[in-house]
């Protein structure tokens, strides 16, 4: 480019993917219909929810349906936040919640949503939830959980863990089999090693495991209940986000069951052992266990 070298090239786009990821979300939510001046405008809504867990433990469906009430706004996977998990992991607590605090507050600015519930539903912020809390006190957080043996199979449908695979997602995040930062350190060489069942359910473990042991409250709501019992699942949540339940119910009768139990027929016996050597303790104390190898 304009005979740069590939270092100066390559600072240029870092530096401007914050800008292109604001963007993404500012395309996608700046359109909406029927919002007033005051909803796009006004002073920003401190009372933010989000929507937390492995992926693909219902974390998107969850956060539509919550989205979906009046007064509210899906914001998605904020591609600036998932971006820089990683960084803020590292941080001290309390600038990394200033600096989640204004990525949020630019994100909802470009997106025209200001004076309305805003639902945040990336899963990697399973890591920084007490992080979350000091960024907006006054937010909800949600902790969705799926039974792990599901999510394993959900995560080997995607080219997400997969061994030289060269693509990236929309916050520019590498697929891969690379360790990520919520691998154990002394670990990094064997996950790397692992079997793509082995990586997807080190995922779950590590991302249910990060979110249940913060020290602020979670609302936890399992995936399970969720599709067989919608509307007890409803009233807790109503109760804890301070919505209607009815229309909450409605949102949550949507959710299909197909997928509970998936595993059963999806994942081979040499997947499986390999899903239980690495997860099994958590399936264990979640609940899962009475048929953790049925």
């Amino acid at each position: 480019m304009f005979g740069w070298p590939a270092a100066r090239i390559a600072v240029v786009r870092r530096g401007l993917d914050p800008i292109v990821n604001h963007l993404r979300v500012a395309r996608r939510l700046a359109p909406r219909r029927g919002a007033s001046l005051r909803e796009r405008f006004g002073p920003l809504d401190e009372r933010l929810v989000f929507v937390v867990g492995s992926p693909r433990s219902g974390t998107t469906f969850l956060a539509g349906a919550i989205g979906s009430l009046s007064g509210f706004v899906d914001l998605g996977e904020v591609a600036a936040v998932k971006a820089q998990v990683p960084t803020l992991v590292a941080l001290p607590r309390e600038e990394a919640a200033a600096r989640l605090r204004r990525t949020l507050g630019v994100a909802r600015r470009l997106g025209l949503v200001g004076s309305v519930r805003a639902v945040e539903q990336t899963p990697e912020l399973a890591h920084l939830v007490d992080v979350v809390t000091l960024a907006f006190p006054e937010a909800r957080i949600v902790h969705i959980v799926r039974d792990g043996r599901d999510v394993v199979c959900s995560l080997l449908e995607k080219p997400w863990l997969r061994r030289d695979e060269r693509r990236t997602d929309d916050a520019g995040v590498a697929y891969g089999a690379y360790a990520r930062f919520w691998v154990e350190p002394e670990r990094r060489g064997e996950f790397e090693a692992a079997s793509d069942a082995r990586r997807a359910a080190w995922v779950w473990r590590s991302y249910v495991t990060a979110a249940r042991a913060a020290a602020a409250p979670l609302v936890e709501v399992r995936y399970e209940r969720l599709v067989d019992d919608p509307d007890s699942v409803a009233a807790e949540l109503a109760r804890a986000l301070d919505v209607p339940e009815p229309t909450l119910a409605t949102a949550l009768r949507r959710a299909h069951r197909a997928s509970v139990g998936r595993w059963r027929r999806d994942l081979t016996s040499e997947q499986l052992a390999d899903v239980l050597e690495e997860a099994g303790g958590l399936l264990r104390e979640l609940g899962y266990a009475s048929s953790a190898s049925a």
